[in-house]
């Protein structure tokens, strides 16, 4: 398929956030905007197809950026038979880190497992950098900086992404520093400004409730792999196998009837491949993702956000996140990674679930 601005491009205000006003969401990634997972994952390959034949038999690293692309990293590693790992903002006991930083983004702090990279980039002659949209190239930059004086070594790189917004100056700093690019749709932000402040701060705004402590049916599933860590992404994809494998013994999937998968912020690639083996057995199933990221909702059509549910993390109890636009299906499922029981982050998920859903079940991958 031939994927245009206006298939992959919408424009929202983010909230509170003076370094940049607007926020590219891209309707078919499968984070802020329900989508089927099967056209998700379709656009991700297509961006693997566009880097499989350029690199001969270099061995490759790819690195999904946290949290929006996680999903497009795990999938195009797979897709490539490849290494990954994932940057991260969550702590990871006994871990040291390499840290650099996201400056327009609400959540700065970048991280990557230093330990794994120390073992790993002695084997491999490439790192691949994949996200959902490449701006300025500043954040790439960054780490790649960070790697280059902490490893005092000689690394190609490169960077795939479903959408490419870097301006002249921004790409001849990539040329000059031979850092190949890879991307779906070309895009040029000089009006996003304007086009995110045309729009009035006049959607639904539904608060967290954490007195709803009232628990979905929820079932603990081994066999999870960590892509925070380095991981063969064959493995990775192997491992979501087995876990489709366990949950189809528990949800039922009838042909025509809707569903809804949720992954949780940087779990992204389990709720969508979990989505599509459904939708293979004849759902009708959309899937989207809780975040970290504060956007602007709004009554106008033309907008891509028209109601924000705050909630608490599963991951952190003292950490704000949000899910957007949920709708009525036969059945929700949620696949989370979290491993330490957040409670009140379960009770808002479930609070804001329940709005206009009573058939739910968390999937805890542990």
């Amino acid at each position: 398929m031939n994927y245009t601005k206006n298939d992959l491009v919408t424009i929202a205000r983010r909230e509170n956030n003076k370094k940049r006003n607007y926020l590219v969401i891209n309707p078919m990634q499968g984070k802020h905007i329900p989508v089927s997972p099967s056209k998700a994952l379709a656009l991700f390959e297509q961006l693997a197809e566009q880097i499989r034949d350029s690199y001969g038999k270099e061995r490759l690293l790819l690195i999904g950026f946290a949290e929006t692309a996680t999903a497009i990293g795990a999938h195009v590693a797979a897709c490539l038979g490849t290494l990954y790992i994932q940057t991260t903002r969550e702590q990871i006991p006994g871990a040291d880190y390499l840290f650099f930083s996201e400056a327009h983004s609400h959540a700065t702090e970048q991280k990557l497992v230093k330990e794994d990279m120390d073992k790993i980039l002695p084997e491999i002659d490439r790192i691949i950098f994949i996200e959902d949209e490449v701006t300025t190239g500043n954040t790439i930059l960054d780490i790649i900086n960070v790697m280059e004086n902490t490893y005092l070594r000689e690394i190609k790189f490169s960077v795939a992404s479903l959408l490419n917004g870097m301006n002249r100056e921004a790409l001849s700093t990539y040329k000059s520093r031979s850092i190949d690019l890879h991307y779906i749709v070309k895009t040029n932000h000089d009006n996003y400004i304007e086009k995110a402040e045309q729009f009035e701060e006049n959607g639904t705004y539904i608060k967290s409730d954490t007195r709803y402590e009232i628990f979905p049916k929820e079932i603990r599933i081994p066999g999870w792999m960590n892509a925070r860590r380095l991981t063969d992404a064959k493995q990775y994809k192997a491992a979501c196998e087995k876990l489709w494998n366990e949950i189809e013994k528990t949800v039922h999937i009838e042909s025509g009837k809707k569903y809804l998968v949720i992954g949780t912020e940087e779990c992204m690639y389990p709720a969508l491949y979990i989505g599509k083996k459904m939708e293979e057995l004849g759902g009708l199933v959309k899937s989207h993702s809780t975040t970290r990221s504060p956007i602007m909702v709004s009554r106008d059509n033309a907008y891509p956000l028209q109601t924000r549910y705050e909630l608490k993390s599963l991951y952190d109890s003292e950490r704000i996140t949000y899910i957007y636009d949920l709708d009525r299906y036969d059945e929700v499922v949620v696949i989370t990674d979290s491993q330490n029981g957040e409670k009140e982050g379960v009770y808002t998920l479930y609070h804001a679930l329940s709005l206009c859903n009573n058939n739910i079940t968390m999937i805890r991958w542990c």
